[in-house]
């Protein structure tokens, strides 16, 4: 296996196990991550996923060495490749829990859009994250969609074509992450933040998460139709009537 998947409380926990190879993403590693997911989808214990890795990288990025044994293939092959691993960044969008990504170490090319494809990414300050394609001759190109979606143009550019990894600090700053804790400090930290979403009310998480993807590149217009048909269903939810109610109470 190259993955574990552990189960604490309401978190699921899955920790990428491959620290021989820094946790570099080979197509078992994708398959077992999407199974993961849909677990934790058909789970309604599992309130919270979080990914780590085992050792101390969090993801080298893709398996090189693994692509350097596919060299004999087509182009069909690489084409269908690339596409199970966009799919993979696609089904930690479309998981209805949160994702939380917890990253020590380097999360590098491929392992960096996976980070980014979680909907946070905690990170310790010793954390790097970066794009070194280009200094193989390749391109970050499925991972590109991810990078443009959180920072600015120029910044997304010199982050691609540099190659050169960002502290953690410095990516949370750029908007890359959600939060760069102490490395002493990051565990606890971690912990408390995916307890703190695990305690949100999952009908609204699942909404939100849903709504806030979806409204990507719709008009204004669109966006708040969007809106106001979500609106509309979560009031009929149980945990927006439980909150209503209480807090009508309160206000009493």
């Amino acid at each position: 296996m190259t993955t574990k998947v552990e189960t604490a409380g309401a978190i699921l926990k899955v920790t990428l196990n491959r620290p021989e190879k820094r946790n570099a993403i080979d197509e078992r590693m994708i398959a077992e991550l999407r199974a993961a997911l849909e677990k934790a989808s058909g789970e309604a214990d599992a309130r919270v996923v979080l990914i780590a890795g085992e050792g101390p990288d969090f993801c080298a990025g893709m398996d090189l060495s693994a692509m350097a044994e596919s060299d004999n293939d087509g182009a069909l092959e690489f084409l269908e490749s690339a596409a199970r691993l966009a799919d993979l960044y696609r089904a930690l969008r479309d998981c209805p829990k949160p994702v939380v990504a917890a990253v020590k170490g380097r999360a590098l090319g491929g392992g960096c859009g996976l980070a980014m494809a979680c909907d946070a990414i905690l990170a310790a300050e010793s954390a790097q994250f970066g794009f070194p394609e280009v200094n193989i001759g390749f391109v970050p190109a499925i991972v590109m969609s991810l990078l443009r979606r959180s920072v600015g143009e120029k910044r997304a550019f010199e982050l691609l074509a540099s190659g050169e990894p960002v502290p953690a600090r410095e990516a949370c700053d750029l908007g890359m992450i959600t939060r760069a804790y102490p490395d002493s400090d990051f565990d606890a930290s971690g912990a408390a933040y995916t307890a703190a979403l695990a305690a949100k009310s999952a009908s609204a998480m699942a909404l939100t998460k849903k709504l806030l993807y979806a409204i990507d590149g719709m008009s204004f217009d669109a966006a708040l139709d969007a809106g106001t048909q979500v609106n509309a269903i979560a009031r009929t939810t149980a945990d927006a009537r439980r909150g209503f109610e209480q807090f009508g109470k309160r206000k009493r």
